[in-house]
């Protein structure tokens, strides 16, 4: 689909992505690339999160995890992650597994503000472990539930109509506390770490609970509930979920009818205890190790009689583990965190990092396989290499500079909610319009397998303010530059440079190198193809429907709509993409 970017509405400066340069950089010199030129993990090179959870809504994996940077900066970058400073949740979507957009935080604290504050325990102090669903409704409008952890205290619940929101308290208080019936009571385990999930026939259920497991293979600190059809509400008391080893990270999935439930076991281990659960289970598994990820199968969740134990199927990482198990495009993930060995070691030994930071988590993908007639997960491998792009990257669709698959020198320093840009498709890529990327001299972005076609492209538009050099470098960043412009702006303009369309042709990694830079911020950037002669592109979302319209037979035709190909409109031949 074609955009005259010159033409597309400011970006609202009240959200900035403030970044933060570890080192002193001079024009010329390129930042390192901590993440790995061919690696998909993590999915951020920039964002310390955690906790993942996710949801499929019009072709995007919608992404949602615990904000660990907000520690990261309230902790003036250094030292150990206690977790108390984190009060949003950050959310990132992707289309094709390995280029990801950056939609910024959900200010939890600021949404829940007008939360009781007495007693304690139902008002807001932190904000953990999201789980999050969608449904429509029967009046046909899309409804999206975040839940989240206040620390152990409970469960709370946000609602909004689109995946990235606005969100908004639909309470005021805790969902789940330690008064909810079937719930937890205080000083016993911790009323946390929801997992979520719609079933089939529409209803919602919600898993909670861990902690205070005590080496029993047994701890008893599982719970499940109905939700009332408001999604706000319990549906009846919560019941048990007869969890071996049950630590913590519970999610909810629905596989070929049957209800699955995850979570992380906690660490100490009885061999003969296990043994004698087996037999008296007709468990086929061994025992799974410590800090693994393990699961449970249902048809019946509120009978806890009904749940059997299937094995482990993620590894355990160093530190707590958290995983949610996602199917996309026909495929299934599984999502989960790492605790630094990925991305924050790498910025530590390169000296961009304080070495007494830890625990910043990060998060990662890995492919799992899923036996959806059994609902058996197979045990997954988890590295750096992440999971294969599931499809090129379109450089003639507006892209946004927060869509990336890597960065060098950029590293998020301040965020503030996410507002609503109702002008702007809040669903695609340009969800996040109203974002933009400080740059400085020697930092880069980068997208991977960008689809340019046989034909090239003739020109690049980026969107942008202050003064600098861009260089577009294509396979790795710090190659010979393939186009660049010098520009300045004290407002957000178009610049537009020609390029050789021999040069941007095929499928490449594309670089957006900024070797120039003073108060520079980057807001978004798209190719124009080089299209035979005669041959324009129109928007296929916005056919001009009162035009004369035929194919190339010279057939009329009452509407392109959305469909692609080449048409003659008006006299012209035109490109609908």
């Amino acid at each position: 689909m074609y955009k005259n970017v010159s033409n597309h509405p400011l970006r609202n400066a009240a959200f900035t992505l403030m970044l933060f340069f570890p080192f002193t950089l001079s024009a010329q010199v390129v930042a390192p690339d901590y993440k790995g030129a061919s690696n998909g993990n993590p999915i951020s090179a920039s964002v310390f999160c955690a906790d993942p959870t996710a949801l499929e809504y019009n072709g995007r994996l919608y992404v949602y995890g615990t904000n660990d940077h907000q520690e990261f900066i309230a902790n003036g970058k250094k030292g150990d992650n206690s977790y108390g400073n984190i009060k949003s949740i950050v959310v990132f979507s992707t289309d094709d597994m390995v280029n990801w957009t950056f939609h910024g935080t959900i200010d939890t604290k600021k949404i829940c503000s007008s939360w009781i504050s007495n007693p304690w325990y139902k008002s807001f102090g932190v904000s953990w472990a999201p789980s999050v669903t969608w449904r429509t409704t029967e009046a046909g409008r899309d409804e999206f539930f975040l839940y989240f952890c206040n620390s152990s205290h409970g469960v709370g619940v946000l609602k909004a109509y689109s995946p990235i929101g606005p969100w908004s308290s639909p309470l005021n208080q805790l969902m789940i506390h330690y008064e909810t019936p079937g719930a937890f009571p205080q000083g016993t385990s911790a009323n946390f770490d929801p997992g979520v999930v719609v079933d089939e026939n529409g209803t919602g259920w919600i898993a909670f609970g861990g902690l205070n497991e005590k080496g029993a293979l047994l701890p008893d600190n599982t719970r499940i509930a109905k939700l009332k059809p408001s999604m706000t509400a319990l549906d009846g008391a919560a019941v048990t979920i007869p969890a071996p080893y049950h630590f913590e990270a519970n999610e909810l999935n629905v596989i070929n009818g049957k209800y699955v439930f995850t979570y992380c076991s906690h660490w100490s281990r009885n061999q003969s205890e296990w043994n004698t659960y087996k037999s008296e289970h007709n468990i086929k598994s061994n025992m799974p190790g410590g800090g693994t990820m393990c699961y449970m199968v249902s048809d019946n969740p509120l009978e806890p009689d009904s749940w059997t134990y299937k094995n482990y199927y993620g590894p355990g990482v160093s530190g707590n583990n958290h995983s949610h198990l996602q199917k996309f495009q026909g495929n299934y993930y599984h999502i989960y965190h790492d605790h630094g060995s990925v991305l924050l070691d790498a910025m530590k030994q390169g000296g961009a990092v304080n070495s007494s930071a830890g625990d910043y988590r990060s998060i990662c993908v890995n492919k799992a396989t899923v036996n959806e007639s059994t609902a058996t997960i197979s045990p997954v491998t988890l590295n750096r290499t992440g999971v294969t792009q599931i499809k090129n990257l379109n450089p003639y669709e507006l892209q946004q500079a927060e869509t990336m698959a890597s960065a060098g020198g950029v590293m998020y320093d301040d965020f503030k909610n996410i507002k609503n840009v109702t002008s702007k498709n809040t669903l695609g890529n340009d969800a996040s319009s109203n974002l933009y990327v400080k740059m400085a001299a020697g930092s880069w972005t980068s997208v991977r397998r960008v689809g340019f076609g046989t034909n090239g492209a003739k020109s690049f538009t980026f969107t942008a303010k202050g003064t600098g050099k861009l260089e577009i470098r294509l396979t790795n960043r710090t190659t010979t530059a393939a186009a660049s412009m010098e520009f300045s702006s004290t407002t957000f303009t178009d610049f537009t440079m020609d390029l050789d369309s021999t040069k941007f042709a095929g499928t490449r990694t594309v670089y957006f190198v900024f070797t120039e830079a003073t108060n520079v911020q980057f807001d978004s950037w798209q190719f124009i193809e080089n299209l035979p002669d005669g041959i324009e592109d129109i928007d296929s979302n916005n056919p001009n429907t009162t035009s004369q319209i035929y194919d190339l037979t010279g057939k009329t035709l009452n509407s392109v709509g959305p469909k692609k190909g080449i048409y003659i409109i008006n006299g012209k031949k035109v490109l609908v993409r």
